[in-house]
């Protein structure tokens, strides 16, 4: 569905100030419907001369007019003539309307949307007479803060101008509501706010009372006053208390420039959400906590290996140990790397680079130089994945030195290509070593460092592999050219990034 900037665009020939003076409307206007208990829409003038509705919201605090999302909608002048009055006139115009489907008397006030002396759009309150809420002190009260801000609407001081306090973080009207003054004391305060307030302590009467008089931190006010603009601020108004609020200053422009005659703070108990932020911060340093401890742990077991493996006398057991100290290292490797790191996942770069580093420290020697690159970043990984496809590809790059690349026959490139999108990571290995034998068959390979690697990927991480001779093109891709005689290696791995 267009947003409110595009259908400004389509349909209208504002400028682009206007339309953000718009859209920044549209932004404030939910706090408008709950202040109003009714419907709210905005109206353009367009291109062709007709009306069109380009923005649309229901009151949390009233029953809704309107059933029918009318967004997109256009009509002739003459079918709304209090919206072109408005438009034309300036000033707020209100009366009665009829609407499909309803036979009770309805409302509507059209408030001229005002820009640097230009009406730019109209807004409108539409309401039954019959079925909208009893009046009391809260609707009362709360009319006239709308009254107040539709006057500051039409006069193009609503929405604030500039840098302002983001007001899709700050609570709702429904959250506690507290109307102050000119000179910031407490006119009225709305059930909900009486009850945040209690939880702090503060029992005495309310109206009368600065918050400051009262106990309650009050710096958003003062700088809603100072600045004439919202004012965002959460606090802990106690040890086990927090308080978000936002303080809405209710602006006259005279001569002496601009001037708050009052202002309306929404406020909102958060206590429980900071409390629970608490604790999955602290869960969250426990975990990676215990992923430290885990790679403590792994590096002792291969410290205690690489000691067994100094008094073994056979070669092949020597080997052999050294090939489980390099994949125990690998593990202990994305322990530390998620030690690191906030949540379960892992950006899978920050494996692979160390990785290649402990690679090329345990295989390359002075008369087999290796050099390894890597193209692309891999995203970001759970632990679930990130782990088995480091002992994979630890496995893949020893394969490719070991096979790709003889003792005493000179050195060569590895590649290590990475690219990821929603639903699937690909990893690619290419050497420009002698390359495998055309008729290789993974399948059939009996090895150990291969088995891990085809259990690994097929059947914990549900991916396929895929291993054969490079072609020039694939080597070109990665900007290798094999010395006479070597035709090169692809190991091509996909895995899935989304479960079944």
């Amino acid at each position: 569905m267009a947003t409110v900037g595009e259908l400004a665009r389509q349909h209208t020939e504002l400028s682009k100030e206007q339309i953000a003076h718009i859209v920044n409307l549209v932004g404030e206007w939910g706090m408008l419907a709950d202040l109003c208990f009714a419907d709210l829409m905005l109206h353009v003038p367009t291109t062709d001369g007709d009306w069109a509705v380009i923005a649309q919201v229901r009151a949390a605090t009233g029953q809704t007019l309107h059933i029918t999302d009318f967004v997109g909608t256009r009509y002739a002048e003459p079918d709304r003539p209090l919206i072109a009055q408005a438009h034309r006139t300036g000033t707020i115009i209100e009366g009665e309307i009829k609407v499909d489907g309803i036979i009770d008397d309805c409302l509507m006030m059209a408030i001229p949307v005002k820009l640097e002396d230009t009406v730019i759009a109209v807004l409108t309150r539409e309401w039954s007479r019959r079925s909208g809420r009893q009046p009391g002190e809260l609707e009362r009260t709360y009319l006239e803060i709308f009254d107040r801000f539709s006057q500051m609407v039409a006069a193009g001081g609503f929405p604030f101008q500039g840098r302002v306090a983001d007001s899709s973080v700050a609570p709702r009207v429904g959250d506690g509501a507290i109307m102050l003054d000119e000179g910031a004391r407490i006119r009225y305060a709305s059930p909900n706010a009486t009850s945040a307030l209690h939880r702090v302590g503060i029992k005495a009467t309310l109206v009368g009372q600065t918050l400051a008089e009262l106990g309650v931190i009050d710096s958003s006010v003062r700088q809603a006053f100072e600045r004439c603009e919202p004012i965002v601020e959460e606090f802990e108004q106690t040890s086990e208390v927090t308080l978000l609020t936002r303080c809405i200053p209710i602006v006259e422009h005279t001569a002496d420039g601009p001037r708050a005659t009052g202002a309306v703070m929404l406020l909102r108990d958060v206590s429980e959400l900071r409390r629970r932020d608490r604790m999955i911060l602290s869960k969250d340093a426990t975990i990676r906590e215990i992923h430290h401890r885990v790679k403590n742990n792994l590096q002792t077991i291969s410290s205690l290996l690489r000691l067994q493996g100094r008094r073994l006398e056979s070669a092949e057991a020597k080997a052999a140990v050294a090939e489980s100290v390099r994949r125990i290292r690998t593990i202990a490797l994305v322990h530390e790397t998620l030690s690191r790191e906030p949540g379960d996942d892992v950006a899978f770069i920050e494996i692979v680079r160390p990785l290649l580093r402990l690679v090329e420290e345990g295989l390359q020697s002075p008369d087999r130089p290796m050099r390894f690159t890597v193209i692309g970043d891999g995203g970001r990984l759970p632990a679930t994945v990130a782990t088995p496809l480091s002992v994979v590809l630890t496995e893949l790059l020893q394969n490719a030195i070991d096979h790709g690349f003889p003792v005493g026959g000179g050195g060569g490139n590895v590649v290590v290509s990475l690219e990821h999108d929603d639903e699937w990571l690909s990893i690619t290995v290419v050497d420009d070593g002698r390359g495998i034998d055309p008729a290789f068959d993974l399948g059939a390979q009996t090895g150990l460092g291969l088995s891990i690697v085809r259990t690994l990927v097929t059947t914990e991480l549900a991916g396929s592999i895929d291993m054969r001779q490079a072609t020039a093109e694939e080597l070109a891709m990665v900007s290798l050219a094999p010395a006479e005689g070597n035709s090169g290696t692809v190991i091509e791995l996909r895995v899935p990034l989304v479960g079944d």
